[in-house]
């Protein structure tokens, strides 16, 4: 996990209940705990963010992703007051963040493998600080909770500086996750990480905008996924519907028959293939000619004893927005 903001669904203050209108209405719409409208970011007379639009809904991960300075940190940092915004619009729980920044800052939280805490200090004192300023009455229990559950129990002594990257990353994800439940998963760390994300989502409804260059975590936790490209949208879906835009697949097919039906067949339908084994064809199609393909061979006489079908990933998304081939589908 590179970074991920995590932004608190509890309410700051009580209201009377709603109308039933308002009920109705609340029902077919989701809360919305970030919005981002027209966002920009000049730095002199380069645009590093460009007219980005989006939001974040109660309960929901978003994906942030995109190649290496495609303006994903700059964006974070605008979330996070660390660099102000040339123009457009950043909203936290229905509060505008310039007018409310401390009021926001308080119901948000950032983890990141970059960024670091007081090395002079020990582990257990850089935890005591931020519990205490998020509130926390009683940290103690808590941070030993989590450091246990992350298995550095034994470095809450320990200067931070001296700890090596991958603890300090654990340490920093603790700082961030100080307010939310925890459960007890897997045994490994990465899995556990995920799966304490997914625990804190569907225990309390948190919201996490999530950056990462591996695909798979995000495949696996996030509901929607963003695709920035030289600091603009280039592709906005869930990770489905963003692997559908890419109608390419792979079909393996293991087979008892004559090979020289199968290739003749292959290359009147003007199907890239190879046999990788004497009865393996590998074919370079489509998702929608697979059906046609498998038919087609069976009514040729040819007898199939293993379908394989690789479809593409969100790994194979990044690759193509990566390689300038900008929008997708």
């Amino acid at each position: 996990m590179d970074n991920a903001t995590r932004a608190n669904s509890g309410e700051a203050h009580r209201r009377q209940g709603p109308t039933p209108r308002a009920a109705a209405h609340r029902e077919r719409s989701p809360e919305i705990l970030l919005e981002v409208r027209n966002l920009v970011k000049d730095f002199g007379r380069f645009r590093a963010v460009d007219d980005i639009s989006f939001v974040v809904p109660k309960g929901k991960i978003v994906g942030l992703l995109g190649p290496n300075g495609a303006g994903k940190t700059t964006t974070i940092h605008m979330l996070l007051g660390i660099t102000t915004s040339t123009s457009g619009r950043i909203t936290y729980f229905g509060r505008e963040f310039t007018a409310h920044r401390q009021a926001c800052l308080q119901r948000i939280n950032y983890a990141s493998s970059f960024n670091t805490l007081q090395g002079r200090i020990s582990v257990w004192e850089n935890l005591l600080v931020f519990a205490r300023l998020y509130g926390l009455t009683r940290p103690g229990p808590r941070i030993r909770e989590l450091a246990s559950y992350f298995e550095i129990i034994d470095l809450l002594p320990n200067r931070y500086w001296d700890l090596s990257a991958g603890q300090k990353t654990r340490v920093n994800l603790i700082k961030a996750l100080l307010d939310e439940p925890t459960a007890s998963l897997d045994p490994d760390i990465a899995d556990k990480t995920l799966s304490l994300i997914e625990e804190a989502r569907r225990a309390s409804g948190v919201s996490i905008l999530y950056t990462s260059h591996r695909m798979e975590e995000v495949t696996r936790i996030c509901d929607e996924v963003i695709f920035l490209e030289h600091g603009r949208i280039v592709a906005h879906d869930t990770p489905l519907g963003l692997t559908k835009r890419i109608d390419a697949a792979q079909l393996k097919l293991t087979f008892d028959g004559e090979r020289r039906v199968v290739e003749a067949f292959l290359v009147e339908r003007g199907q890239r293939h190879t046999f990788p084994q004497p009865h393996v064809v590998s074919i370079d199609t489509t998702a929608t000619q697979i059906p046609a393909l498998i038919f087609g061979l069976s009514e040729q006489g040819i007898w199939i004893t293993d379908i394989e079908v690789k479809k593409p990933t969100l790994e194979d998304v990044f690759l193509r927005i990566a390689r300038g081939a900008g929008h997708v589908g």
